[in-house]
């Protein structure tokens, strides 16, 4: 008779440290692996290596997360520096999206038991406590949604964070929207340079010229004029006369400045107002660069109703928006809490819809969205070109809310969760006429002289072309 031994397995130890219990209770909670590495405060580190790694520097950071879960918990954690990134942010980013998108994490529905469980373990982790402090950049606005005292101070927050900080961040065309990369600008292997973002965002004044078909004598209204950049071009480049309108005082300040340095003075007005405080009318031409984000839901049809009052019949309204997908949150809670609140943003059918009910026929939708994606990266290179810089003037937490905002935004637009398109709309004449060319594909090309604009070619605002 023989007898069997059982040979009994060791139980294998669970991996000490924080991290290992941080990311077994985060995966529960998201029902799924964890696409990046944590590293927590005691060094222990946790989840699949080869990639970007999150580092939490403190129990402070889960504390926060407890109190403000999700995005803007997360967002907030990093601009105070109690979660860092090592490797590459944008990558990290783009794990944590493409994981939720194609399914990998699916939260469970927790019940009671799970709850207590987390509480539990959050307790052991030191979690537990009084409410971390708001950043000291996280906007604070009151009053009522878009009246004119609040939308100046939501302005303000952004656009007058400083002067020095946007000519250290863009170009000297100091244009804050997006580019146009036109066909040949270079792209090399090792990003966009600032040379080339210079040249992508001249095209772009250019290209809003033609569309608007200004010249010598046109009057333009530039609605949220920002820098100015599309003013002091019409103006210096076509000989347009142009009221440039910003409720941003720094800006005002700034274009009427470059207005003077320029002797741009008998052709360009520089008003500080809200839109609705606009008078007059009359003009050949009304643009709105990237401003009709901060007008609002439902006071947007009074702002199409104003383009169109204030352009004259057969003239032209251009306007670059950014739109979100149908399914998208658009800016999400961190930008529209850090960098623009009360900012909103619709899918590109519904603002075309808006202008058409404001009896303003929409002639050209142009998609810039890719050329977002490049456009930021620009400004995403310098930032860390010039990082010392940036801190020094704004401190280390606007800084960071700069990066996370930049690298954030870059892969909205690269994934269409973002877009930003340029619409062309006509007020038609009593006759129904529209005064456009027959044949708009000459707005990019147009035969002449080389105007070195990034690929443009063109005989001037005097060649009699139409557009």
């Amino acid at each position: 008779m023989t007898t069997s031994v059982r040979t009994q397995t060791p139980r294998q130890r669970p991996p000490r440290g924080a991290a290992p219990r941080l990311g077994a209770l985060v995966e529960k909670a998201l029902g799924g692996p964890l696409p990046l590495r944590l590293r927590a405060w005691d060094g222990s580190e946790y989840g699949p290596g080869g990639g970007p790694v999150v580092v939490l520097r403190s129990r402070r950071a889960l504390r926060r997360l407890l109190w403000e879960p999700g995005e803007l918990g997360l967002a907030e954690a990093y601009v105070t520096g109690e979660i860092d990134v090592e490797g590459d942010l944008a990558q990290g980013l783009r794990l944590m999206w493409r994981a939720a998108r194609e399914g990998a994490l699916h939260p469970p529905k927790l019940g009671l038991g799970d709850r207590a469980g987390a509480l539990a373990s959050a307790a052991r982790l030191g979690a537990l406590g009084p409410r971390p402090p708001v950043p000291a950049s996280r906007a604070r606005l009151s009053g009522a949604l878009h009246s004119t005292t609040r939308d100046r101070a939501a302005i303000s927050h952004h656009y007058d964070l400083s002067n020095d900080f946007y000519r250290l961040l863009l170009d000297e065309t100091m244009a804050y929207s997006c580019g146009y990369w036109a066909e040949g600008t270079a792209d090399p292997e090792d990003g966009d340079t600032a040379e080339a973002g210079r040249l992508a965002q001249r095209a772009k004044l250019e290209l809003i010229c033609r569309k608007l078909d200004l010249g010598p004598g046109s009057r333009l209204l530039d609605i949220g004029c920002g820098w100015g950049s599309l003013t002091l071009y019409a103006a210096a480049e076509h000989g347009v006369k142009v009221t440039a309108v910003t409720l941003a005082a720094e800006q005002a300040a700034h274009v009427a400045a470059e207005v003077a340095a320029r002797g741009l003075g008998e052709l360009v007005d520089v008003e500080c107002r809200h839109w609705r405080d606009i008078t007059g009318g009359g003009y050949d031409a009304v643009a709105t660069v990237e401003m009709g984000e901060h007008v609002g839901d439902a006071e947007y049809p009074q702002f199409t109703a104003a383009l169109h009052g204030l352009v004259r019949p057969g003239g032209r309204v251009f306007v670059q928006q950014m739109s979100r997908g149908s399914v998208a949150p658009g800016g999400g809670a961190f930008i529209e809490t850090y960098i623009a609140p009360d900012m909103h943003m619709r899918p590109l059918g519904e603002t075309i819809g808006l202008l058409e009910g404001a009896d303003l026929e929409v002639v050209s939708v142009q998609s810039l969205r890719e050329h977002y994606v490049r456009t930021v990266g620009v400004w995403h290179r310098t930032l860390e070109e010039r990082w010392a810089e940036f801190t020094a003037l704004l401190g280390e937490e606007t800084a960071r809310v700069w990066r996370l905002y930049l690298v954030g935004g870059a892969l909205a637009f690269a994934e269409g969760r973002m877009g930003v398109d340029q619409i062309v709309c006509v007020r038609r004449a009593a006759d129904g006429a529209s005064g456009l060319p027959a044949d708009p594909v000459r707005w990019y090309t147009v035969g002449g002289t080389d105007t070195g604009n990034a690929g443009f070619t063109a005989g001037g605002p005097d060649t009699g072309d139409a557009a």
